[in-house]
């Protein structure tokens, strides 16, 4: 059989369909590019946004239209959340949400021995099990899920309805992943999850005990930690990455709204205050360290008044750049009955506005680092005679394309000259 996947959404997205298609190829089935004619089509989707949903939707069709006989199963956070929309697209075979696309091959290979398909009953059976996941095929770096769902529940997220409640894999379990991207060629692995700081809370394990496991393992050069919210990130997590031989000065700390009447009305588990603690303890160890946040415009009950505020705030801030999300109503969520409502305009005004914002940080990050020396990891690919890579502290760089660079970690002395201006998009 010919496999082909196409994923929508976040790093755990695509470390989950690298796992799955891994699994197909070592099952004997051929994996292929989703733009080629393939038997099975895989959409990995997201959930997140109203605009994320609608991308899913196209790339659902399109598999449909490059091969009307082929199967394709809809999997991840949208089929989850949006099942009878999805049933809704003709050509669908199979609707799997997170509680059960680990078990995708399963499925199909079960499905085909019957020659039928297999009835609702055997499909769902409601587990919400922690499946492990490792992205593979980009020999640089490696996305490695160690967590998934979230106990949270802030009131404009849907994400715990598609992903269930925290749990995640042992220390041991994590270890072993690694081992295997490093088996793979990866110098670098990123750590994702939803909720990647409550990791082991349900096992008695900790989220600092593993990253004290992970810095064990001499074959891995570099880790990052994709998200972590600040309530979670402790001054011990802080001070270890600082000294730590291989996880690296990069954090991606959500802040959604930069109001504390915001943060209340959204139940976050923090206030401004708090996460201004954090960030400032980050800079005070680690003074070139690159810091994300992600940031909510026009969320409900959000005021003129309260945006006023939440830029006032982000400006103080030392952050490196933002991710903006522009608020989009979930089913199903708390969010819904907040007031006042904050119409569409308002919504892609503000949003315009802290895109703006996130510019002027990043360049003026960029600014403070030139001249400076940081470690690049070089990417494999070649772009118009040149090749690309990423420093420690998160900086795109690039050079004239040498392949006995790639996949190898050296001293670069940034320049306006070598930096690609801009956030990186992976």
């Amino acid at each position: 059989m010919r496999v082909a996947a196409h994923t929508l959404g976040c790093k755990l997205n695509f470390a989950e369909t690298s796992q799955l298609l891994r699994r197909f190829a070592q099952a004997g089935h051929t994996v292929v590019d989703f733009h080629e004619e393939a038997d099975l089509y895989i959409v990995n989707t997201c959930t997140v946004t109203a605009v994320a949903e609608r991308k899913c939707r196209t790339a659902i069709r399109q598999a449909v239209r490059q091969n009307p006989k082929a199967q394709v199963a809809v999997v991840g956070c949208f089929a989850q959340n949006g099942r009878q929309q999805i049933e809704k697209i003709e050509g669908v075979t199979w609707i799997l949400g997170n509680d059960e696309k680990h078990r995708l091959l399963e499925i199909v290979e079960r499905a085909e021995k019957a020659e039928s398909e297999l009835s609702a009953e055997l499909i769902k059976d409601g587990r919400w099990e922690f499946a492990g996941a490792w992205s593979s095929g980009d020999r640089t770096r490696a996305f490695l899920k160690i967590q998934d769902g979230c106990d949270y529940f802030c009131t404009y997220c849907a994400i715990p309805q598609a992903r269930g409640r925290s749990r995640s894999a042992t220390i041991e379990e994590v270890v072993k992943m690694a081992e295997e991207c490093a088996k793979s060629g990866a110098k670098e692995i990123v750590l994702t999850g939803v909720n990647t700081g409550t990791f082991g809370q349900q096992r008695g394990e900790s989220f600092i005990e593993l990253l004290r496991k992970l810095d064990d393992i001499e074959s891995i050069a570099r880790y990052r930690i994709s998200s972590i919210e600040p309530n979670l990130i402790t001054d011990e997590i802080i001070e270890f990455t600082a000294r730590s031989r291989a996880f690296l000065p990069h954090f991606h700390i959500p802040l959604q709204a930069g109001s504390d009447n915001v943060l209340r009305l959204m139940h976050r588990h923090y206030d401004t205050a708090l996460y201004r603690e954090k960030v400032e303890k980050i800079k005070s160890e680690m003074p070139d360290a690159c810091i994300a946040a992600d940031i909510i415009a026009g969320c409900n009950g959000e005021t003129e008044d309260d945006f006023g505020e939440a830029k006032a705030f982000l400006n103080t801030l030392p952050l490196s750049y933002l991710h903006v999300f522009t608020y989009s109503e979930r089913p199903n969520t708390m969010a819904l009955k907040i007031t006042p409502k904050t119409d569409m305009h308002q919504r892609r005004k503000r949003s315009q506005e802290l895109h703006e914002l996130s510019e002027k940080k990043m360049r003026a990050f960029v600014e403070s680092q030139v001249g400076k020396e940081r470690k690049v990891l070089w990417e494999s690919s070649r772009h118009d005679g040149e090749m690309y890579g990423l420093t420690d502290n998160y900086i795109r760089v690039r050079r004239e394309y040498d392949p006995e660079l790639s996949n190898t970690v050296t001293e670069v002395v940034l320049s306006k000259e070598n930096i690609v201006v801009g956030a990186p998009t992976d």
